[in-house]
């Protein structure tokens, strides 16, 4: 399990965020996520807002144990294609973000990546992989456009990456990132899961006017038709079996993205520490309970 941080500084305060970490590090989690974007809000003034809350609250609590993963390339929270992913920046925001988190840093991963070629992306990866060598960084990519290219790239450096791509019950990007889980590395590759309640979509469709959902800018008309196949489905998965039922958008998403054989973690984004421990709770279903018949069920929804 991963904390992320995409709302901080927008839908989350920062007092919340530290609650949040709070509950996070007595639950005996230590892996947080974040990224120099963070949050996409469109604001100016709140570029690298997440990073800097949560540096404030490692530096707070004098931690060196957590395990840090930073996005970087984006140029702006704007939602803007511009990216800065030049070997010499690498090795720039590598030194910076290890000069802000220390032992606390270990992963840079890149963000957004929308170049095509291998020949643009060799480059960069190679100063990822001189931060491996010199001060132990795990490389990571995300979101990225071409992950052929990058599988191509990566052919003469072998290096294993974190990889956080989308998988919901709307969308997957797995099947995109065939490149890379074909490769001769892809046993090494750790996958994370995100937005695995496809951002923030409620079953009751009933949403505040400061929801994740709306303020990323989601409609709900766009998801009608698969969200009644899931609220149909949701009597028979629920009454078939002695178990914790399954009642919103997160538990259909920790159990479609946890129990996936090749995703090896779940990133997560809450609103509130309340959210948070119903999130850990449920997941402790995950090993107790046999949920596979929810998976094929809601894999045929997928499709």
């Amino acid at each position: 399990m991963i904390l992320g941080t995409a709302q901080w500084g927008w839908t989350v305060s920062r007092q919340e965020a530290f609650r949040q970490l709070d509950a996070w590090l007595a639950a005996g989690l230590r892996t947080v996520d974040c990224a120099t974007n963070y949050p996409i809000n469109r604001n100016p003034a709140d570029f690298r807002a997440a990073e800097g809350i949560l540096r404030e609250y490692v530096l707070a609590h004098g931690l060196r144990d957590l395990r840090i993963t930073v996005k970087i390339g984006s140029l702006d929270n704007m939602r803007s294609p511009d990216i800065n992913l030049s070997p010499s920046f690498v090795i720039m925001m590598g030194e910076e973000y290890y000069r802000l988190f220390d032992s606390n840093l270990d992963c840079l991963m890149f963000h957004w990546d929308n170049r095509a070629t291998e020949a643009e992306i060799a480059p960069s990866l190679e100063s990822l992989a001189r931060l491996q060598r010199e001060a132990g960084i795990r490389p990571g990519i995300s979101g990225i456009a071409h992950p052929e290219a990058y599988a191509r790239a990566n052919e003469s450096l072998h290096l294993s990456f974190d990889i956080q791509l989308k998988h919901n019950i709307l969308h997957s990007d797995l099947g995109r990132y065939a490149p890379m889980m074909d490769s001769a590395e892809s046993a090494a590759h750790r996958v994370f899961a995100y937005g695995i309640n496809a951002g923030g979509i409620k079953l009751e469709e009933q949403y505040e006017p400061d929801s994740t959902f709306l303020a990323r800018g989601g409609d709900p008309e766009k998801v009608a038709d698969k969200l009644e196949k899931v609220r149909a489905l949701l009597p028979e998965l629920n009454t078939a079996f002695v178990r914790p039922p399954l009642k919103t958008m997160n538990h259909l998403g920790l159990v479609y993205a946890g129990l996936h054989p090749r995703i090896s973690g779940i990133l997560i984004g809450v609103s509130s520490v309340a959210q948070l421990h119903e999130t850990l709770d449920f997941m402790r279903n995950l090993e107790a309970f046999d949920y596979a018949d929810a998976v094929k069920a809601l894999e045929k929804i997928a499709r």
